[in-house]
């Protein structure tokens, strides 16, 4: 399964604050956004991922992530000239899914699970076709919105709705399989003039091919993608940490426990940084992981 994170928005719900930056290289307490869903991809599995950008951002990714090596990964980077929603973001990569099952990410959900490997077992063990990730919300007419009735089986889905038949709201993490791309051709662009996410998740539910899994209490799943739910965002990432006693949604601590890198390599890439917080907890871990030895 290749993974795929968008962070190609135009982020105008942070203006000014991200007209001049991509909103998923903001900090979101400790870290960039963007670690939080590359971080999630990673504890599912995968390594090989293409991030989708605007032009203007190419080089200050490149200059944070570069090919991912440092994290045991492969990057790749995909740009969308304009903005026309997220399945054309989602073409921009056809090239280098090459056939295989995809998931999708945007770049500005940040999710937290106490297990998340529990969830990541329900992401590659079943795909029939394509999965959602949905949880109930306060106010659902910012989402899309998901029908299920008592065998969660989906009854109907809709964009944005002005009378809501569910609390239910689609997160921004989507499981596709090979035929994605050949069902995405055949939308049109919404009265938005966008290629709708939704449009697509329904194609499938025509085919009776969508699964849909609710997150349960123990995730925390926030858009950080507007000003209060960012600042949200960082107030709990910092909670959970504070609780926890570890950095949550860090690429390379994950990266050394799923042995996608060595203790060695990590050394070599902390010696190069500054010594923030981040790194020294970096370290703490590799001693830590020495004793283990």
């Amino acid at each position: 399964m290749k993974g795929v994170v968008l962070a190609a928005g135009n982020g105008t719900r942070l203006f000014p604050v991200s007209e001049m930056i991509s909103k998923t290289l903001l900090p979101v307490y400790d870290k960039p956004m963007i670690y939080y869903p590359l971080s999630t991809l990673m504890q599912i599995g995968i390594r090989d991922i293409a991030i989708v950008i605007n032009p203007s951002d190419q080089k200050s990714f490149e200059k944070l992530i570069g090919n991912g090596a440092q994290f045991g990964l492969k990057i790749h980077y995909r740009v969308q000239a304009e903005q026309k929603g997220i399945v054309d973001a989602l073409m921009t990569t056809e090239d280098f899914v090459e056939g295989d099952d995809v998931c999708l990410i945007l770049g500005d959900n940040i999710f937290h699970h106490t297990n998340m490997r529990e969830m990541a077992l329900e992401v590659t063990s079943q795909n029939p076709g394509a999965i959602i990730f949905c949880t109930p919300v306060t106010d659902p007419r910012k989402f899309g919105v998901v029908e299920l009735d008592d065998n969660r089986n989906i009854l109907s889905i809709e964009e944005k709705p002005t009378a809501p038949k569910s609390h239910n709201a689609v997160t921004g993490l989507f499981v596709c399989d090979k035929n994605v791309f050949e069902m995405a051709k055949e939308l049109r662009p919404s009265v938005r003039g966008e290629l709708e996410i939704t449009d697509l998740i329904r194609k499938y539910l025509e085919k009776g091919l969508v699964k849909c899994i609710l997150l349960n209490s123990d995730t925390f799943w926030i858009d950080a993608g507007a000003f209060d739910s960012l600042h949200k965002a960082g107030n709990t990432v910092r909670a959970i940490q504070k609780n926890v006693g570890k950095i949550i949604s860090c690429p390379e601590e994950i990266a050394l426990s799923s042995n996608f890198i060595s203790r060695d390599s990590l050394l070599n890439w902390i010696s190069k940084k500054s010594a923030s917080e981040y790194y020294l907890y970096l370290a703490r871990l590799c001693e830590d992981s020495k004793d283990l030895n």
